[in-house]
């Protein structure tokens, strides 16, 4: 995920990340990359919604995207290895306070790990061939060289060593009071062959006895197989406790495996979900600079999601346009080219594909939506004083080359005033050089700026046929005074008029 430190899922979401959700339908994006597993849900809400913030980050997370593209089948086999791992860990019991209990549970569980490392080794070296990213190629060298069969091989001697299979070997020194103590565990011997144990046996045979002391407990006597199990105890735990920190570490490198793979597999989820579509998706081009923006068949992600039927994309040109104004006939979409907008920024700055034929755009320094809210129920505030809150809040948190996303912001009130209060705002931040893209209603407002001409402004309008019908489409176009509400309720209440129409010119007199 990063080039020199590790992925946190667990890291604080901004504040605008409830927002943002719920504005830009965030959340049926979330659930295709989840597929389900609560933990591509967690990864891919911290991915989305923590944007990068430098054009190196996300070109290499994106070449580490392209190689998951090409290679989805590797790379979702890895992913399930590692959550192999953890499962069969989470499986194994082991009294933890007892030091024979965490040893033998540690053995258990690094002899798991030890199996699932070879085979990840496996896929390692079947596959380094076909993966040309930096993340990939340094992670498979990695575990090429550092588990080749030498030292898989040791690892497998020594886990079979520590299992004491003829005893614990131990030395003590007298302390005061004659008590025990300075214990020191003895490494066991390697278990050896048929033949080298008939050689020894005949070497013990022909050399001459030492001088030995050998204590044998009775086996009636309780009190001194507990003497013998404290000493024991004393012996395992030597080993026990590093034993235990060695399986933790093995057992952290799957749980960061899994989770820097997850979002690579949350990105598959939802590419395959749209290409079943028929949807298009593309690597954008994050670019340095400010207020640079271009894209071809640009579409809402969470709508292509929702819908079995075709949605329109939408082609826009905005180098340079710090100030974009949409306007035109109701349910036109504009505010579906919206939320477009804000997630194919939100996709390209977490280092993911855009739902588009082409994309490139600036980097941001954070998005934020001011979209139109329903009445507030609980009556604790008018709803032009709800809007003018949540401005404000946007106001203290947004940093120049921020991008602010307003869907018929102060609506609430009149014509003169909204427009009135939606030009001071935008304004300020344009002066601020925040970005703004504003869908509106307020003929005042859209005018007003397009008769500044102003070379940082582009106006662009839903289209609409002559019969009425919309195309889904954006325009360039100069603000018009009317939404074509009329047609609306042409097509709404058109039936209902027909019909009481009929109904009275056959009414008498």
């Amino acid at each position: 995920m990063y080039h020199g430190r590790d992925f946190d899922p667990e890291e604080a979401l901004p504040t605008t990340a409830p927002a943002l959700r719920q504005d830009l339908g965030l959340d049926l994006i979330l659930e295709a990359m989840a597929g389900g597993d609560e933990l591509l849900l967690k990864v891919a809400r911290a991915c989305l919604l923590r944007g990068l913030q430098s054009t190196q980050e996300i070109a290499y997370r994106q070449s580490v995207l392209a190689d998951c593209l090409a290679q989805s089948r590797t790379v979702r086999e890895m992913y399930a290895l590692a959550g192999e791992a953890i499962e069969r860990e989470r499986r194994i019991w082991g009294y933890m306070r007892h030091p024979e209990g965490l040893l033998h549970r540690s053995l258990d569980v690094l002899t798991i790990f030890l199996e699932i490392l070879t085979r990840l080794r496996r896929i390692a070296e079947r596959s380094a061939p076909r993966f040309h990213s930096e993340g990939f190629t340094r992670l498979f060298a990695m575990l090429i060289e550092e588990l080749d069969d030498h030292y898989l091989g040791r690892v497998q001697d020594q886990l079979e060593r520590l299992k004491f299979r003829s005893g614990l070997r131990m030395s003590a020194r007298l302390g005061e009071g004659n008590k025990a103590t300075d214990y020191v565990l003895h490494v066991p011997p390697r278990r050896r062959g048929f033949l080298e144990q008939i050689g020894d046996w005949l070497e013990d045979l022909s050399a001459p006895r030492k001088a030995s002391y050998v204590y044998e407990i009775a086996e009636r006597d309780e009190a001194g197989f507990r003497a013998l199990g404290e000493i024991r105890d004393h012996g395992a735990a030597i080993v026990a406790a590093r034993l235990g920190q060695s399986a933790q570490h093995v057992l952290s490198f799957f749980s960061m495996l899994r989770v820097e793979l997850g979002f690579y597999v949350g990105c598959l989820n939802l590419r395959d979900q749209l290409a079943a579509r028929g949807a298009p998706t593309v690597i954008p081009d994050a670019l340095p600079g400010e207020s640079l923006l271009r894209a071809r068949g640009l579409y809402d992600v969470s709508l292509r999601l929702g819908t079995a039927e075709k949605v329109v994309g939408n082609d826009v040109s905005a180098d340079r346009k710090r100030l974009i104004i949409i306007t035109g006939a109701n349910r036109g979409g504009k505010t579906t080219f919206l939320r477009s907008r804000g997630q194919a920024q939100l996709m390209m700055q977490c280092g993911m594909f855009v739902a588009a034929d082409e994309f490139y755009a600036s980097l941001c320094s954070a998005v934020f939506t001011h979209f139109k809210r329903e009445e507030d129920s609980g009556m604790n505030s008018g709803k032009l004083d709800e809007e003018l809150s949540r401005m404000s809040g946007i106001v203290d948190q947004v940093r120049p080359n921020g991008l602010v996303l307003l869907n018929e912001s102060f609506s609430a009130t009149n014509e003169r005033e909204g427009s009135e209060i939606a030009r001071q705002v935008v304004t300020a931040l344009l002066e601020s050089g925040v970005n703004v893209c504003c869908v509106t209603h307020l003929f005042d407002l859209a005018e007003s700026y397009y008769h500044r001409a102003m070379d940082a402004a582009l106006f662009l309008r839903a289209e609409r046929l002559p019969d009425g019908e919309r195309t889904f489409r954006l325009l360039e176009g100069e603000p018009l005074t009317t939404s074509y509400g009329a047609d609306l309720y042409r097509r709404i209440f058109g039936a209902a008029v027909e019909d009481r129409e009929a109904l009275g010119a056959e009414a008498p007199g």
